[in-house]
């Protein structure tokens, strides 16, 4: 099936070198897997979260919410990992963990928040837009 629409998009765009777009697809379709896996990260910290401020029958949910979100999380890692470099989606794996898990924080658990929080959570975001242009 994947074959198929990258050569629909082949013969509508005319594209002299169907091998380029297809490589170009699945490098996109990895960067998305890392966003993907990236968004269960900050889901299995406020789990976590969640599970420590809540009472026992209530927490076992956010706990199982937790480890689901993290194997979802590792397992996707995983698989970006074999067509990225380790590094660069360990640091973007990251990245997008913990400014969603600061955003989560002051926009869910009304965590304080002021201009120097702000500033960095932004210069970690730009840091993580500037490794997605210098990666290959």
């Amino acid at each position: 099936m994947l074959l198929c629409i990258c050569e629909s998009e082949l013969i509508e765009r005319k594209i002299k070198n169907p091998l380029k777009t297809i490589i170009d697809y699945f490098c996109s379709m990895n960067w998305m897997l890392l966003i993907i896996a990236g968004l269960f990260e900050v889901a299995f910290a406020s789990c976590l979260a969640k599970a420590r401020s809540t009472p026992a029958p209530e927490s076992y949910w956010w706990f199982t919410g937790f480890i689901l979100s993290l194997s979802v999380s590792m397992v996707l890692l995983y698989k970006v990992t074999e067509n990225l470099p380790i590094g660069t989606a360990y640091a973007v794996w990251t990245g997008i963990g913990a400014v969603g898990t600061v955003l989560v924080g002051i926009l869910v658990f009304h965590e304080p928040t002021n201009f120097w929080r702000l500033f960095f959570i932004a210069t970690l975001i730009f840091s993580i837009i500037g490794l997605k242009f210098v990666s290959n």
